[in-house]
């Protein structure tokens, strides 16, 4: 008689499951809050990554847009320089000045600063470039693209620091194809879609 009572492998005196499933979603739910609390230290932990990485990254911004106006002046002075000179010294200070012209721009490329510097026909971008002033295109440009630039801008790491300063081919007028300004906003003005004012009685 005391046999068939005695416990086996620790089950109930009475032999019940009734708890096991209870048990089961004990633990069921004990598994998916260590796994939220694991999800959001990883979260946090990038998050502090990602801070740092731009706290270091940005913390040169005001140093790198410091430099800008001497980029500019090497720029400027290297554009001028004349290409081919007899006297050596001259030269040699030509290509002095080149050198470390080149060698600042690596610089900025290695700490992350990048020159913005549309060419001719590129499109307009608002968010990267600061339109001058704009000037008639005559064919060469499409209307409403950078027809020249004036200053280069940059950014740091995907944050703007300087626009590119530019002009912009103005929209066509008289007798214009609509074509060509077709989804443009500097193609159509106030008077409606270029070309519509073209004399068609002729």
């Amino acid at each position: 008689m005391s046999e068939e009572n005695t416990p086996v492998d620790g089950a109930p005196a009475d032999g019940s499951d009734a708890d096991v499933p209870a048990l089961l979603a004990e633990v069921q739910a004990l598994k998916e809050q260590v796994l939220r609390y694991a999800a959001d230290m990883e979260n946090t932990r990038r998050r502090a990554e990602r801070e740092a990485n731009d706290a270091r990254a940005y913390a040169i911004q005001k140093f790198a847009k410091d430099l800008l106006a001497a980029a500019d002046y090497l720029a400027m002075a290297t554009a001028h320089a004349p290409a081919d000179h007899a006297d050596s010294v001259v030269k040699n200070f030509v290509v002095g000045v080149q050198m470390t012209e080149k060698e600042l721009q690596s610089a900025f490329e290695r700490n992350g600063l990048k020159k913005i510097a549309p060419k001719p026909g590129d499109k307009f971008d608002p968010h990267q470039h600061q339109a001058m002033s704009e000037q008639p295109a005559e064919g060469a440009v499409p209307p409403g693209a950078v027809l020249q630039l004036m200053q280069p801008g940059y950014e740091l790491l995907g944050r703007l620091v300087r626009p590119a300063t530019v002009v912009v081919a103005a929209k066509e007028t008289g007798a214009a194809p609509k074509a060509e300004g077709a989804g443009n906003p500097y193609a159509a003005g106030e008077e409606g879609d270029a070309g519509g004012s073209v004399d068609t009685r002729a």
